[in-house]
């Protein structure tokens, strides 16, 4: 337990256990993901299923944890993988160089406790939440824009999703972050909201964003809660 010495107290060791015996599926390894993965690695989740079907491009090294010169071009999927092997040997890895699709969404997070939403397409969030419900897990979801960011705590019997972005038919705006831009240290904040979120689900422990949206704003430095439901 030497790996985890500076978790306890914080964490019990009984609780760390809890964590070891965890599956947890990260969907999208770009800015958010990255960082998820990395503090989910840390901490000692013992099972991670990551996807992502994009390559690394220059424009991801402003943000991207990681992104490098020589990843450029290279799968942000194998990227996560070598990165936890490199963290933590004994975090079990699955690797899918694929984006979720409907055909993929359900086996992918068949078998995990937990999904956590990194993705950029407000559709592919919903496929995701769909599959989450169809496997009866949590999914925490985050979304950042420029200084902006979001998280969500979304249980099975949740409205989820609908509370933030309207129904199916509703008109879809995808591609704000691009048109905001990213800086460097909105991601690495909503990640670790995200992970702090996921531990806590795991855990059955703590003051959950369930049926709450958490909205930061960096440049203003405001942290609101709005109650969705």
């Amino acid at each position: 337990m030497e790996r985890y010495s500076r978790n306890l107290n914080t964490l019990s060791q009984d609780e760390q256990v809890i964590l070891s015996k965890s599956r947890v599926a990260v969907i999208g390894l770009g800015g958010l993901g990255g960082g998820v993965v990395e503090m989910l690695a840390r901490i000692g989740v013992g099972a991670l299923v990551l996807m992502d079907g994009d390559s690394f491009e220059t424009s991801n090294l402003n943000r991207q944890i990681l992104a490098t010169e020589a990843l450029v071009g290279h799968s942000k999927a194998g990227a996560a993988r070598d990165r936890v092997g490199a963290v933590n040997r004994t975090v079990q890895v699955t690797a899918f160089h694929d984006f979720l699709d409907g055909q993929n969404a359900d086996a992918t997070v068949k078998g995990c406790d937990l999904a956590i939403d990194c993705l950029d397409s407000i559709e592919a969030r919903f496929l995701l939440e769909d599959a989450c419900r169809r496997a009866e897990i949590p999914l925490v979801s985050g979304a950042i824009a420029g200084t902006l960011g979001q998280v969500i705590t979304i249980f099975p019997q949740d409205p989820g999703l609908t509370l933030i972005y309207g129904d199916r038919s509703s008109p879809r705006a995808d591609g704000v972050e691009k048109e905001m831009g990213n800086l460097s240290y909105t991601p690495m904040l909503v990640a670790a909201i995200e992970t702090s979120e996921a531990v806590k689900v795991l855990l059955n422990r703590g003051e959950l964003l369930r049926n709450r949206l958490l909205i930061v704003d960096l440049m203003a430095l405001s942290f609101d809660i709005v109650q969705l439901t």
